[in-house]
């Protein structure tokens, strides 16, 4: 299914934060990544991903990651993950639910490779505010809060860029702070 490929690449990307310089690219929770690897092989690398990471897995999303791309994937933290209302992540992770786990996190990924002086160019370009829509059929608004960028969801959660232009080998990832939803 072309859904399920695009979403499980945009995990993957989300879950890598790898880079394309070890020496250049950013580390995600402390740990390297490399931009020789591609999102998949990046993902076990990120100490502070292990819910992505577990999600990606639960939602049979982890094979389709490793594809050529490109990718953009907003790979939300652990601790953003924590932030969800009690027993959300729980009642995602259920077999019943994997398609629904699908679409969410579908909604971090995009099917291009967009470094963060792009995103801010597009954001500048569109007079401030530029509509992303995303694999898993989610339309985010992106946004500069002074130096940072900032997604909005249909729902009005707020995610912040933490960690950008984490490079892969098929994408990019940029660390984010919150967990972005379907429309509800």
């Amino acid at each position: 299914m072309r859904t399920s490929f695009f979403i499980a690449a945009a995990t993957t990307v989300a879950l890598g934060t790898g880079a394309a310089m070890a020496q250049d690219n950013p580390t995600v929770g402390g740990a390297e990544m490399s931009a020789k690897l591609n999102i998949v092989e990046n993902a076990m690398n990120s100490p502070i991903h292990t819910t992505l990471v577990a999600a990606v897995q639960q939602a049979e999303l982890g094979d389709l990651l490793t594809g050529s791309g490109p990718f953009t994937v907003f790979a939300p933290t652990d601790e953003a993950f924590a932030a969800l209302p009690e027993g959300t992540v729980e009642t995602l992770m259920m077999d019943e639910n994997q398609e629904m786990l699908q679409t969410v996190l579908g909604c971090h990924v995009v099917e291009a490779d967009a470094m963060s002086g792009a995103i801010a160019g597009m954001i500048a370009d569109d007079g401030g505010a530029h509509p992303v829509p995303t694999v898993g059929g989610c339309t985010l608004t992106a946004e500069m809060s002074g130096d940072e960028i900032t997604l909005t969801d249909e729902n009005g959660t707020v995610a912040t860029v933490i960690v950008a232009d984490v490079e892969q080998s098929n994408g990019v990832i940029h660390v984010i702070d919150a967990v972005l939803t379907p429309p509800m």
